[in-house]
């Protein structure tokens, strides 16, 4: 069966293919290709500086070919596939590969077989000298992550985030009953709740923008063997320290050098960044989940799209599903991301492979992530706030300002305020006129009276303007 959207097993690449399509040139195996190829190519550069070495001096021409050796096209990336898979027969530059099952040496014999073609056929054997597998691996996978969050994720969040931040300011001042418990509890208003969210992706955000991610560049067991029997008088711990500098030129978010590692970073700082993704997600299903509610409640009214379908029965239905979706989505990503958290830092002895196939999901996670935000985005655009809808039910809880009179009576110091309102209120629908009276029986002065006579759910929310509009 040929592979489209319409054949694919998940989601990502069928259903939402046409949301990733961006997304896809920048994580997917055919990147990973890209990005191994660049650091082997560069690593090759900078090899060629060392004289200890005796590889010749290279022309601004052969630097160039190979700083420009990973801009391939995906039917070079088939070659490399090829090589891997099933091998490549005797053809120009190649003198015929058996299958590899090995993805990182067929990229070796992919960029000997295209060096065999130039003038730099005569360093080929320079092309992953002394490196495992993973020093190449692991700066190409952290690199991708880098751009990633740099050029994908972190947007859509920003995104996100000023959009909720544009609620919390309009909406400072627009009064809404609050529910803890699932009850009526002291009004607030509806901005400083989308004030809440907003101030605490901001913050999780100014976290990612900050992340590092550890990489290794020591050999089969993290000791730089090879590189010191074969080139003793090179100081391989400055080498390396200077490569990554060179490949962290142009990139937002940096990679770090471990130098204490075993054949593998230990992945601490993949599990921090996931952790820290993890939460922004969390973040969002629980103002998803709070949306979906406010909407239920009439309190937000979605416009709807023509040509939509609500429900496949009931005609009337303009469902909140892209706030559903969101949820969904960054629910399955979570699930991965704290999977990669709970197994990435752990590897048996100097390294087990088990890391490998956990890694080829970051992609699928970063995708739910993705989904997830643009729907949250989508649905945001949807949206109206029914400010008199928020107002009518407010004012239909005025037990709600039990809390202020009662608080206020403590000030006079009234015996047993709260009991007094308890007795009140509690189990029992009260209106303003039964406060009224009870305020008319206190022993307190009349400008007191007066003043809790004026109190009315509606003008009873503290500072949660100020709070909305300063975040703090």
């Amino acid at each position: 069966m040929p592979f489209e959207p319409l054949t694919a097993i998940n989601s990502v690449d069928g259903r939402y293919r046409n949301l990733l399509e961006q997304f896809a040139e920048r994580f997917s195996e055919f990147a990973l290709i890209r990005a191994r190829i660049k650091v082997e190519c560069e690593y090759l550069l900078a090899l060629a500086e060392e004289k200890e070495l005796g590889i010749r001096k290279l022309t601004g021409e052969e630097k160039k070919l190979l700083s420009d050796l990973w801009r391939i096209s995906i039917e070079d990336a088939r070659v490399v596939k090829q090589i891997e898979k099933e091998g490549l027969p005797a053809q120009a530059g190649y003198e015929g590969i058996p299958a590899t099952n090995h993805d990182v040496k067929a990229i070796e014999y992919y960029i000997k077989g295209k060096l065999a073609k130039t003038s730099l056929a005569d360093i080929s054997e320079f092309v992953h000298f002394a490196l495992t597998s993973e020093d190449t691996d692991n700066i190409a996978y952290a690199l991708l992550l880098g751009d990633v969050l740099d050029l994908e994720l972190i947007p859509a969040i920003e995104d996100v985030r000023k959009y909720l931040a544009g609620l919390a300011e309009k909406y400072a001042a627009t009064p809404m009953l609050a529910r803890t418990h699932g009850q009526p509890a002291s009004p607030t208003t509806f901005g400083k709740e989308m004030g809440v969210f907003e101030a605490r992706i901001t913050r999780q955000l100014e976290q990612l923008r900050e992340r590092t991610v550890l990489v290794k560049f020591g050999g089969a067991t993290g000791n730089f063997n090879a590189h010191v029997v074969a080139v003793p008088d090179i100081d391989w711990q400055e080498f390396a320290q200077k490569f990554i500098d060179e490949l962290n030129k142009g990139h937002k978010i940096k990679i770090e050098l471990n130098t204490v590692t075993t054949q593998i970073e230990p992945h601490d700082t993949y599990a921090e960044l996931f952790d820290n993704l993890r939460r922004i997600n969390t973040i969002l299903i629980g103002f998803s989940q709070d949306m979906w509610r406010y909407i239920s409640d009439g309190w937000i009214t979605q416009k709807p799209k023509a040509g939509e379908v609500g429900s496949s029965t009931m005609p009337h239905k303009v469902n909140p599903i892209d706030f559903e979706n969101a949820e969904g989505n960054f629910g399955v990503a979570n699930a991965l991301f704290e999977h990669f958290s709970r197994k990435l830092p752990i590897s048996r002895l100097q390294r087990d492979l088990s890391d490998s196939t956990v890694k080829r999901s970051f992609g699928t996670a970063f995708a739910h992530s993705l989904i997830g935000y643009k729907s949250l985005l989508r649905g945001l655009g949807k949206i109206s706030v029914n400010e008199s809808a928020m107002l009518e039910d407010l004012q239909a809880h005025p037990e709600v300002i039990a809390e202020a009179i009662q608080t206020v009576l403590r000030r006079e110091g009234v015996d047993i305020p709260y009991e007094k309102l308890k007795e009140l209120t509690r189990g029992r629908e009260v209106t303003l006129a039964d406060f009224a009276r009870f305020i008319d029986g206190l022993s307190v002065s009349e400008k007191v009276k007066n003043h809790l006579k004026s109190l009315r759910p509606e003008n009873y929310i503290g500072l949660a303007k100020k709070i909305a509009k300063g975040r703090g």
